[in-house]
């Protein structure tokens, strides 16, 4: 994962080498891959006292709020800093909800999107070069994808090509334009007439989140392993009773093997680099 400073090094190399600005989306977008879920935010640094003030908002619903508290370390009374968060390598990252990060991303190739949220930012039409059904979206184009729930849109993300949607739910993540729940695109101003079709875009290569981590295996211990505890019960795997303890024994080792299995990867019960990076990306 890249941290904040490293993320902004490389968006201002592609700028200065003078991309498209559907390229430029495309990595972005890769380029914040991992980074966190945060109702209501539009690109600001991840930390406690941040998390705390959203937290604290009236309009933020209480889930949304215990959620805020929850995935920080600190405001979650766990840690006293930031050192050895997932959302802290080596510096903070930005977080957004999915509206913001859609807006955050394409700023930075210069496209103003407006709107407090993904209904209103599909009803305002000055937003959007054009737009329609899911099912007709152009091959190539770059743009943003929505999902109807009733008269409003729940959902927001980025089109980048080849049938790959970034997204921001619960983190930054790659999808497919063929999941459950996508309905609409809309091109913003200032990418229409641009399509992928031919180019190759070149994909990020973040610095792993294993590269700051250590191998865990049967008999580890500490914040790391509580952190593959957790990342393990967000993505579904079941660690029994005793949940994230740090204590990494045979339940934390059956769901290791069963994501290692799920990633199509060895299976082996180590947690090393490679499965520290699968982790990172899912």
């Amino acid at each position: 994962m890249n941290n904040f400073k490293q993320a902004e090094s490389l968006i201002d190399q592609w700028k200065a080498s003078g991309l498209s600005a559907s390229e430029i989306v495309c990595r972005t977008a890769e380029a914040c891959l991992g980074w966190p879920y945060v109702w209501g935010a539009y690109g600001q640094k991840c930390t406690p006292s941040h998390r705390k003030a959203y937290a604290s908002r009236s309009a933020c619903p209480a889930g949304e709020a215990e959620q805020i508290r929850k995935k920080c370390p600190v405001c979650s009374g766990k840690k006293s800093s930031c050192d050895g968060c997932k959302y802290y390598p080596g510096g903070p990252v930005l977080d957004f909800d999915c509206r913001g990060f859609t807006r955050w991303v394409l700023g930075q190739a210069g496209i103003s999107l407006m709107g407090a949220g993904a209904t209103s930012q599909w009803n305002n039409s000055s937003n959007w070069a054009m737009k329609g059904l899911i099912a007709d979206l152009p091959d190539g184009q770059v743009c943003c994808l929505f999902m109807q729930n009733g008269k409003k849109m729940s959902h927001t993300g980025l089109h980048v090509g080849g049938g790959t949607v970034i997204h921001c739910s619960a983190e930054v993540k790659r999808g497919k334009t063929s999941d459950k729940g996508w309905t609409h695109y809309a091109v913003p101003k200032g990418l229409e007439g641009e399509t992928l079709t031919g180019l190759e875009i070149q994909t990020v290569q973040p610095v792993s989140a294993a590269v700051s981590r250590p191998t865990l295996r049967k008999g580890s211990r500490g914040d790391a392993v509580r952190e593959l505890q957790e990342k393990l019960m967000d993505l579904g795997y079941d660690l029994g009773i005793y949940g994230a303890d740090g204590i990494f024994g045979k339940k934390t080792l059956a769901a290791v093997k069963a994501f290692q299995r799920d990633c199509g990867i060895k299976v082996d019960g180590i947690v090393g680099p490679v499965t520290w990076s699968c982790l990172a990306d899912s």
